[in-house]
């Protein structure tokens, strides 16, 4: 199917006529025409459910590595191709991919290809996974699952790229296609997803929770550090210990650098001791596995063998200078096992980014 419209679940009728959408805890209410907040899921003009508008249809397909999603324990330095619909269920006024997740612009969605055709572009390109990235997978679940199963029926990965802003149901659904997935913590303070997400924090750790606990997902975190919003000892602090203590030691934790886009261009870039304080805090808590991102630092991008501290995959940016791990993943040092997901040799394929004209592999 490679229509603009599917029928999707997850929707209540209201009495007033209204459709209350149950895929996020935002629970828009529209009425037959209208859309919600993230722009792609519309209340059919008939009021008989919901649909996705964007099925079938993205924002475009490149290749990047995996290392950019960012994802460092799971199949380094493979190459992923990635894509993602407009809009978005959050409304972030940092965001830094604002031009695609905030579009209300059908004109956005240029790039159509059908699930099988994104599975066959994979694969022919020699991509180890498909990333459901850029905005959000949850607001396009229906469309990034049938791919999903269409990469798994070609051996290829699947990887959400999420905010983890989700119900559960839906969560359980959409997961169980998945795996791995990066998810954006963005704060630890219900003040900053209300002021700066127009969301809420607690479906996000309850998300976390899930995917560490209850499913084989590969998980890693990845908060955007942004100074006087999160940046704070206390506000660090708490976010590290929760991490250590209610999902594991070893879920890697990815610190970036904020520059001044969309609604925040007055706020200075985090400088290079904020994400250096914020790792120091991290592992002073207990967390294995902490990196800093969006800066060139090697040293803070490195894995180290949390047994002997050998130096375990050296990076420089996005390419792979060291791989000291054997074909299960255990450091050459000592023997411990590292956690993630590791193939016998590490992927080549750098820092690389190759824009895809998906349309050359429909069938």
């Amino acid at each position: 199917m490679d229509g603009e419209c599917v029928n999707v679940g997850y929707w209540t009728k209201l009495e007033d006529g209204r459709i209350e959408c149950g895929l996020c805890p935002r629970f828009c209410k529209v009425r037959p025409g209208q859309r919600g907040l993230c722009f792609v899921r519309r209340a059919r003009d008939d009021g008989a459910g919901m649909e996705l508008t964007a099925y079938g249809r993205s924002t475009g397909f490149c290749v990047d590595p995996i290392e950019k999603k960012p994802l460092n324990h799971f199949l380094p330095g493979s190459s992923v191709l990635s894509f993602g619909t407009a809009g978005c269920n959050l409304a972030c006024s940092f965001c830094q991919n604002w031009d695609i997740s905030k579009s209300r612009e059908t004109a956005r969605l240029s790039a159509h290809a059908a699930p099988d055709t994104i599975a066959r572009a994979a694969e022919r390109l020699g991509c180890a996974s498909v990333a459901y990235t850029y905005n959000d997978p949850v607001i396009f679940m229906e469309y990034a699952l049938d791919t999903a199963a269409a990469c798994s029926a070609a051996a290829v990965k699947n990887v959400a790229v999420t905010a983890g802003f989700i119900c559960e149901e839906p969560r359980k659904r959409l997961f169980k296609g998945m795996d791995a997935a990066n998810v954006d913590l963005k704060g630890f303070t219900e003040r900053f997803y209300a002021k700066r997400c127009a969301g809420s924090l607690a479906p996000v750790l309850e998300t976390l929770k899930y995917l560490v606990h209850e499913t084989d997902v590969w998980t890693e975190i990845t908060t955007l550090i942004i100074p006087g919003e999160n940046d704070s000892d206390e506000e660090l602090d708490a976010m590290t210990q929760w991490v250590a203590r209610e999902l594991k030691p070893d879920v890697p934790l990815h610190f970036t650098a904020f520059h001044p886009d969309y609604h925040m261009l007055e706020t200075e870039p985090t400088p290079p001791a904020t994400l250096q304080k914020a790792r120091a805090i991290a592992i002073r808590n207990g967390l294995h596995h902490v990196y800093v991102g969006n800066v060139h630092d090697p040293a803070r991008q490195a894995t180290l063998c949390p047994t002997c501290g050998a130096r375990v995959i050296g990076r420089d940016g996005y390419r792979i200078t060291t791989y000291a791990l054997d074909a299960s993943g255990a450091c050459l040092s000592c023997g411990a096992r590292m956690a993630g997901v590791f193939a016998a040799k590490p992927g080549q394929w750098g820092p690389r980014r190759l824009p895809v004209d998906i349309e050359r592999y429909a069938a």
